[in-house]
């Protein structure tokens, strides 16, 4: 989807400026909201890719003006509100009103660092064979769906040029809509930045964007 989120090639939002000495966490609460939203993650009531597209799809106005972990806190509420696995009501007082409904999996706090190591693999075995190479030149179609995708707006309808295969892996566009994982072969193309940002760019730049299959066609 076309959201906050998706802020490459933009302009008007001023330099990058990184924290120096940046924690990986800058208030216990952080930590919280990650161990929260991963451990949600285990329950089975939705997969990753619909955890990021509730992200995406929160109100600019919200996206562009909350912390990174505000953003995750808000986007897991959504989630589980969704699916009755928690009222309005529980979530402004902190009291359980309603009978817990069962879930695939519970992950205790001994349990976390060996199931966050375990991790969630989206390699896949391919049911047909790549249908491009490296070397190819191709170009990154035009779309501008309403749900998840992996495609960068300012990489769409584009030429580049494949340079590696990473293999088969859960196609993101059809996983967030729960139309199943439909595996594709997922590729590394490089694009100059000519070709992504006009005339104006940095010559002799470019960058690389991992496509799936889906979203190129070849020149």
């Amino acid at each position: 989807m076309n959201g906050p989120h998706d802020m490459g090639g933009m302009q008007c939002y001023g330099p990058v400026k990184p924290e120096k000495n940046e924690p990986i966490f800058h208030g216990d609460w952080e930590k919280r909201a990650l161990a929260m939203t991963v451990g949600m993650g285990f329950a089975g009531q939705w997969n990753l890719d619909v955890s990021r597209f509730a992200r995406e799809s929160l109100p600019p106005e919200f996206y562009l003006t909350k912390s990174y972990y505000q953003i995750w806190i808000h986007g897991l509420q959504n989630l589980m509100l969704e699916r009755g696995l928690v009222t309005e009501n529980e979530l402004a007082t902190g009291e359980m009103e309603t009978h817990p409904l069962e879930v695939k999996r519970v992950v205790s706090a001994d349990e976390m660092p060996a199931a966050l190591a375990a991790g969630g693999p989206v390699a896949r075995e391919p049911s047909a064979p790549a249908a491009m190479a490296v070397g190819d030149k191709v170009r990154t179609i035009n779309i501008h769906p309403s749900s998840h995708t992996r495609l960068p707006r300012y990489a769409r309808n584009k030429l580049g040029e494949i340079i590696a295969i990473h293999g088969c892996h859960v196609f993101p566009d059809s996983n967030a809509k729960g139309e199943g994982e439909n595996p594709q072969w997922l590729y590394a193309v490089r694009f100059s930045s000519e070709e992504l940002f006009g005339p104006d760019a940095e010559p002799r730049n470019s960058v690389v964007v991992d496509c799936w299959e889906p979203y190129l066609e070849r020149v």
